[in-house]
């Protein structure tokens, strides 16, 4: 569960600061199929910030899977997310100059996962997402869309319980952002994993059990 109390997010100082968040109070269930919708400067990619630990609240308390987010030291935050949490953003940021294969394994890597069973998963990923014939290739000579979908095979590839997905679908043509979309929607059906999408795509959210709609830092609407 995520669960959010009394968040404010302020940015700058003294008579130039500028609200991002105001007073957010919001509970996510595990295993929800979540959107949070607005426009543009709405607030949404910073609430996903706050969510998922990248981000500190000015105000307020994050609690995720009963850890409050305020209580770990950088170093323990560092390890919660790389234990519970993976992000997928619109800009892939996939490391170009290196393999597909080494891609998916260096979060794995860095989570402390034995070498036997970061071969395992890594596989395991990239053939969920029909990429196994790239594996040796370097990510650079990918389209768009392999790319995302390598950026999901190295997201998944460490079991999160929570995935996070930043406008997934926002540099995709309609049809390569379905076959993301599902990939998406099926990882977090088949583990029962929370997935929250920041998206300002209307039939994106429409798919999702709970829809979140921000407009200028503020929650205005639930639906479910």
């Amino acid at each position: 569960m995520i669960e959010l109390k009394g968040v404010t997010k302020t940015y700058g100082k003294g008579g130039n600061t500028f609200t991002a968040l105001d007073n957010i109070n919001l509970t996510i269930p595990d295993a929800a199929v979540v959107a949070v919708v607005g426009k543009s400067g709405s607030g949404k990619s910073t609430l996903m910030h706050i969510m998922s630990g990248l981000d500190r609240p000015s105000e307020g308390s994050v609690t995720v899977s009963g850890r409050n987010l305020h209580d770990l030291k950088k170093k323990e935050l560092d390890q919660f997310r790389a234990r519970e949490i993976s992000f997928i953003f619109q800009s892939f940021f996939v490391q170009g100059g290196d393999s597909c294969y080494d891609n998916v394994s260096l979060p794995l890597e860095i989570a402390g996962v034995p070498r036997s069973k970061r071969q395992q998963r890594v596989e395991k990923a990239l053939e969920s997402v029909e990429l196994t014939d790239k594996t040796r290739q370097k990510a650079k000579n990918l389209s768009g869309g392999q790319k995302q979908r390598l950026a999901i095979a190295r997201a998944i590839a460490g079991q999160p319980r929570i995935l996070f997905a930043d406008e997934p679908t926002g540099n995709l043509d309609s049809a390569t952002g379905a076959v993301v979309e599902k990939l998406l929607f099926d990882y977090a059906r088949a583990n029962k994993a929370t997935l929250v999408v920041v998206t300002h795509d209307q039939d994106l959210a429409a798919k999702c059990d709970i829809q979140i709609h921000v407009k200028d830092g503020r929650i205005t609407e639930v639906k479910q």
